[in-house]
């Protein structure tokens, strides 16, 4: 589903060109405020000059060729990530006095690295038309990818070049799919709805032995409806899956659909649990207890653990007698500093459940065999568990 929120809300961006005042209605997917300092570029804009505005705060509202506003993105991108850390002090800068405290500080510093990085990149602007049209020389047709992301076309809006990437990227990411080992299938997200491209965690669920007699199971925060689509294929001959988010309830839908499992998989608004009690209840929340600055990253990023503990509050209530709540959780935020494992136990114990088993397994993704990147010691020990969970 795409976004429901009509143009109408969104606030407007304004700018002088040719010393004629003008405004449009402003996109940002996270939530962007729109700039207040805006000035029309073309192709006779270095990218020296770019980055400087960028940095500024200044917005580059494009008007020359399109492909030529694509090298430009990727050159400022270029220059922030060449930035060095450090201030200029004049002496030469000592490795050791770049390194954080501890890693919950490396986090933090991350994010505010990427944070920074994303306003700065989102500077270079492009204007839409009411249909998704972009009056711009060799500008592809995005009214597709637009389509399923925004919705029908209403007004003519301004939105950044980068926010236009991802949704085109999102679109091809719906298109082709993602195989999963697991599910002998692929899995089509949509745009603002996480991929599975973490295929450990999906395995965990196809290898845990089932309950003896499980005929009714609940999948909470379903997202693109992958693990209600894996416990379908497994025999489970109802499943009921949740989700708030209208973009992953369409998304698990369309999934569901494209592999037949929409007779033995239900999929209906709730917030977390659905009525009743199943002998099996799965959640895979979001691992790390920080607030996003998108839609789509609420699917990693889990604001003082909220969704984590509404679920282990809610679970035993929901179990039925001998059942098993599966929770499928890395233990990245424990390597960072950011949630002890006591403190997950403590949560577990005072939902009056416990532990039955826990399936661990190593990530396989790229950042974990990544010695460049900013947060690889913890990566490098991370690792992601389902733990069976029954009440006291």
């Amino acid at each position: 589903m795409p976004d429901t929120t009509p143009l109408a809300d969104h606030p407007q961006i304004h700018w002088t060109e040719n010393g004629v005042a003008h405004s449009a209605r402003w996109r940002s997917e996270s939530g962007m405020p729109p700039p207040k300092r805006v000035m029309i570029a073309d192709d006779r804009m270095t990218a020296d000059q770019a980055y400087r505005l960028a940095c500024e705060g200044t917005a580059l509202l494009w008007r020359g060729d399109f492909q030529n506003a694509r090298q430009l993105l990727q050159a400022l991108a270029r220059r922030n990530d060449q930035k060095k850390p450090g201030k200029k002090t004049g002496k030469k800068n000592n490795p050791a006095d770049d390194q954080p405290a501890s890693p919950g500080a490396a986090f933090h510093l991350h994010r505010q690295a990427q944070s920074q990085r994303a306003r700065t990149l989102a500077m270079l602007l492009l204007p839409f038309e009411a249909d998704y049209t972009i009056a711009l020389r060799r500008a592809p047709d995005v009214k597709l990818a637009c389509n399923e992301a925004y919705g029908r076309g209403e007004e003519p809006f301004v939105a950044s070049l980068r926010e236009l990437l991802g949704l085109i990227g999102a679109h091809e990411w719906r298109r082709n799919g993602v195989e999963l080992p697991a599910l002998g299938q692929r899995i089509h997200p949509h745009y603002g709805v996480f991929s599975p491209i973490r295929g450990e965690y999906v395995q965990l669920v196809a290898d845990t032995p089932l309950p003896a007699g499980t005929r009714l199971a609940f999948d909470i925060g379903t997202g693109t409806g992958v693990l209600a689509a894996v416990l379908a294929q497994r025999g489970v001959k109802h499943i009921v899956a949740t989700d708030m988010d209208p973009r992953a309830l369409s998304c698990a839908r369309d999934n569901l659909a494209r592999l037949d499992l929409l007779e033995q998989v239900e999929v209906i608004e709730a917030d977390l649990f659905p009525a009743g009690r199943a002998p099996l209840i799965v959640c895979n929340p979001p691992w790390l207890p920080a607030r996003p600055s998108s839609r789509i990253e609420y699917a990693v990023y889990d604001p003082e653990s909220s969704m984590l503990r509404g679920f282990l509050a809610g679970l035993a209530a929901h179990l039925e007698p001998g059942g098993e709540g599966w929770l499928i959780l890395s233990d990245l935020a424990e390597h960072l500093g950011l949630r002890p494992r006591a403190q997950l136990l403590d949560w577990i114990a005072q939902a009056g459940l416990k532990v039955i088993e826990r399936h661990d397994v190593k990530p396989t993704h790229p950042r974990a065999q990544d010695a460049s990147d900013s947060l690889h010691a913890a990566r490098s020990q991370e690792v992601t568990s389902l733990w069976r969970l029954a009440a006291a």
